[in-house]
């Protein structure tokens, strides 16, 4: 399970469920996802998301079932991926214990394996006494977090993506990251029965403070059959119901004391125009290669559209970007009637 957000601030964070020695409680606790928008919620740095994390994981512990109905429980250990304008870190952790690396240049990814080794910034004060009480670590010689903490010998280096930014790594432009989050050969973009990848984020943080960070959002699953629409936060901007999943107040199932009896249709109108199109597109395929044209022509004008914002000489006004991507979210629904 992957989660990612990006707040006013310009903070990005990103979220990986990770195998570790050790597993998650079952017992509810944060999830990985509740730490990702507290961390939004609360952070205007990345480090200060990251702190607020740690310490939220200090206090309640992780743990509880990732799936929403309580017929197949999964809980995982989180991997953290948190960014912005100036710093980025990677944090990682197994129960309240953690570890986190600063990462100051090059591609960095995170997956379903813990990545860092040697090299840690920060660190939880009981990690290494932990790790002994465990009898996972000696002692003696170098602490690598991940030997240390991961379940199998073998340690590959899992990320699917790493290699393609990597190649890319001189240029990297918004369409590079949208053409390696629509992957499927290289197992980024997954789509099987069990199995989806079911939104994309990409986001631009401009070191220059004069200009906005802007964030691509899909809001539909596969994000090779999805429009990356851009998302600009200024103070009057306009919600999106037709992006919002919607409420059930409380009737809600995770309100309902006992908990997820059952599952509710959580799907939001861009969503279920999104499964017609699929349809279409399936069934059809002239109709589907027009429509996935107009798609990617829809896609491009707001490609063009921001670079113009972060090229250009004049300042943004906000109130030209207020209705950004409720206008997008708009024509996007249009097209798919």
């Amino acid at each position: 399970g992957a989660e990612m957000g990006a707040n006013e601030h310009g903070v990005c964070i990103a979220n990986e469920a990770i195998n570790a020695r050790e597993p998650a409680a079952e017992t509810e606790a944060f999830l990985g996802m509740d730490l990702v928008r507290l961390g939004l919620e609360r952070g205007t740095t990345a480090k200060e998301a990251l702190d607020v994390i740690v310490a939220l994981l200090e206090e309640h512990g992780q743990g509880g079932n990732y799936y929403e109905d309580a017929a197949s429980c999964h809980s995982f250990q989180s991997a953290y991926l948190i960014v912005d304008r100036e710093e980025a870190w990677v944090l990682e952790t197994v129960g309240k214990y953690w570890a986190a690396e600063q990462i100051a240049e090059g591609v960095k990814c995170i997956c379903n394996q813990l990545s860092l080794t040697t090299k840690i910034d920060a660190e939880h004060p009981e990690l290494r006494s932990y790790a002994q009480s465990q009898g996972w670590w000696t002692g003696e010689g170098e602490f690598n977090f991940s030997k240390v903490f991961s379940s199998a010998e073998d340690h590959p280096d899992c990320c699917a993506g790493k290699d393609s930014i990597e190649k890319k790594e001189e240029s990297i432009t918004v369409q590079t990251m949208i053409d390696i989050l629509r992957d499927k050969a290289s197992g980024v973009c997954i789509d099987s029965e069990s199995f989806l990848t079911t939104a994309s984020v990409v986001s631009v943080l401009p070191q220059n403070r004069s200009l906005p960070c802007i964030h691509y959002f899909t809001g539909t699953p596969d994000p090779s059959r999805s429009i990356f629409k851009p998302f600009i936060f200024v103070d009057d901007v306009k919600l999106v119901p037709k992006a919002q999943s919607p409420c059930f107040g409380d009737k809600d199932p995770a309100k309902k004391e006992p908990r997820f009896l059952e599952k509710p249709d959580r799907r939001h109108e861009l969503y279920k125009a999104h499964e017609w199109a699929r349809a279409v597109i399936e069934s059809d395929q002239e109709q589907g290669r027009q429509l996935r044209k107009t798609m990617l022509e829809l896609e491009k004008q707001g490609l063009e559209a921001m670079e113009e914002i972060l090229t250009g000489s004049d300042p943004l006004d906000p109130t030209e970007v207020g209705d950004l991507f409720y206008d997008c979210v708009d024509t996007e629904i249009k097209f798919f009637k």
